[in-house]
C-alpha cells in the first residue's frame, strides 16, 4: 500500500541545510579520495558519511521518507561533495538520478525499493542495450550486459535498458546480478563504473516501464501531488553530473591559491607565485572559467525547476549548457596545472587526480563528441535536434 505523504515541515530539511551537510563532508571526502582513486571504488567511510547526511534521499519521494527536493539543490549539493571528492559526487548524482527515475515507476516498484529503506540507492545505465528479453508469467526474463554502471558497487538497485526497438527500463536488485571488473581507466576511477551482468533474471511487470516516456518526462503514472517527476530525465541526469566537476575544479583553484604564497617559480626571480603577474593572470582566467561553468549549470537547473514540460529547443540548449560547463571546468584545471607548476603532475599531488577526473568525466557520452553542439545548432536553425541524438 502506498504510504501517506509525510509532513514536509517535520521531515524535509531546507536546501540550505542540505548544502551545509554536504559542505561539512568535504574534509573527510578529500582525505579518502586518494584511496578511492587507488582502489577504484569509494571508501565505505565516504559512502556511509554521504548516506548518514541524508544525501541519497534528495530525489526520493517524501511519502517514502525522501526529500523530493528541486534540481538546483541537487546541483549545489553535488558541487559541495565534489569539492571533497569528485568521484563521490558523481556516484551520488547517479544514485539520485536513479531514484528520480524510480519515482516515475508504479507504486509497487517504489515500495520494493524504499519500503524498508528510505536511503536505498539506485544506479542507472542508459547505454545502448545489449540484452534480450523473453515474456514470462507476470513479467519478463532478461539476459544481458551493461557497461559503465557508475555507482553499482554501492547501490541496492539498478535501472538498465533492454529490448529493441521500443526499449524498456528495467528495475533490478543488484543482488540478482553479477559485476564484471571492467573499469580500468585514467580518471573517475573511484566511480567503479564496471559492467553489470544478468543471466536469465526475472523482472516482474511492475518493474518494467517504457523508456521513451521517461526520457521525455511523460509519466506512465501521473501523481498530481508529485510534480517533480514530470520533467525530462536527460536534463536532470546531465545537470546532476555537472556538480562534481564544478566542485573538483573549484577545489583545484582553492588548492593552487592556498599554496601560491609559499611556492617559488623555477628559473625566475619570483620567490612567491603570488607576486608573479603571469600566475595572477592564469588563476584569474581559471576562476572566470569556473564561474562561467557554474552559471551555465545553474541556468540549466533553474530552467528545469521553473518549466515543466520543456520544449525541444530549450532541452537542446540545456544539453549545450551541460557540454559547455564541463568544457570550461576542464580548461580551468588545465590552466591551474600550468600555474601550479610541473609538481602538479606528481602522484602525491591532488591536482593530477582532479586533472585526470576532469579529463575523463568531461568526455562522458552526454557531453562529448560535439554532439551537444550539433544538437543545439540544429535547434537554433529550426531543424530537429533528434536527428543527431535522442538524448534531449
Amino acid at each position: 500500500m502506498t504510504r501517506q505523504l509525510l509532513p514536509p515541515t517535520e521531515t524535509v530539511p531546507s536546501s540550505e541545510d542540505l548544502i551545509a551537510r554536504a559542505e561539512a563532508l568535504r574534509e573527510q571526502l578529500w582525505a579518502d579520495a586518494p584511496e578511492a582513486d587507488r582502489t577504484r571504488r569509494l571508501t565505505d567511510a565516504a559512502v556511509d558519511a554521504v548516506t548518514a547526511a541524508g544525501l541519497n534521499r534528495l530525489m526520493t519521494p517524501r511519502r517514502f521518507g525522501g526529500y523530493e527536493t528541486d534540481v538546483r539543490t541537487v546541483l549545489d549539493v553535488s558541487i559541495q561533495i565534489g569539492k571533497g571528492c569528485g568521484n563521490s559526487a558523481w556516484v551520488n548524482a547517479v544514485h539520485n538520478s536513479g531514484n528520480f527515475v524510480v519515482g516515475m515507476f508504479p507504486d509497487q516498484a517504489r515500495e520494493d525499493v524504499w519500503g524498508d529503506n528510505p536511503d536505498a540507492r539506485t544506479s542507472m545505465v542508459l547505454v545502448a542495450p545489449s540484452a534480450t528479453v523473453e515474456p514470462a508469467d507476470g513479467g519478463l526474463v532478461v539476459t544481458g550486459k551493461w557497461g559503465f554502471a557508475s555507482g553499482s558497487l554501492h547501490a541496492e538497485w539498478i535501472l538498465v535498458l533492454a529490448g529493441q526497438p521500443d526499449s524498456q527500463l528495467l528495475l533490478i536488485p543488484l543482488s540478482d546480478l553479477t559485476i564484471d571488473d571492467t573499469w580500468h581507466v585514467a580518471g573517475m576511477r573511484g566511480t567503479g563504473s564496471n559492467t553489470v551482468v544478468a543471466d536469465r533474471v526475472f523482472v516482474p511487470q511492475h518493474r518494467a516501464v517504457p523508456y521513451r516516456p521517461i526520457l521525455d518526462g511523460q509519466l506512465p503514472v501521473v501523481r498530481e501531488d508529485e510534480p517533480l517527476y514530470r520533467t525530462t530525465l536527460s536534463g536532470v541526469l546531465q545537470v546532476f553530473l555537472l556538480g562534481g566537476m564544478i566542485g573538483e575544479a573549484s577545489a583545484a583553484l582553492d588548492f593552487v591559491l592556498d599554496k601560491a604564497p609559499n611556492r617559488a617559480i623555477a628559473s625566475s626571480t619570483y620567490a612567491s607565485q603570488s607576486d608573479s603577474v603571469p600566475f595572477q593572470v592564469l588563476v584569474a582566467e581559471a576562476a572566470a572559467l569556473i564561474d562561467t561553468a557554474r552559471l551555465h549549470a545553474t541556468r540549466a537547473a533553474d530552467t528545469i525547476d521553473a518549466r515543466r514540460p520543456l520544449d525541444v529547443p530549450t532541452r537542446a540548449r540545456m544539453r549545450m549548457d551541460a557540454a559547455w560547463t564541463v568544457q570550461k571546468c576542464r580548461e580551468a584545471v588545465d590552466l591551474l596545472m600550468t600555474a601550479h607548476g610541473t609538481s602538479a603532475f606528481a602522484e602525491f599531488n591532488p591536482l593530477q587526480r582532479i586533472w585526470r577526473d576532469l579529463g575523463v568525466g568531461s568526455r562522458h557520452g552526454g557531453f562529448g563528441g560535439q554532439i551537444p553542439q550539433e544538437v543545439y545548432g540544429k535547434a537554433l536553425l529550426g531543424l530537429d535536434p533528434r536527428q543527431a541524438s535522442y538524448l534531449l
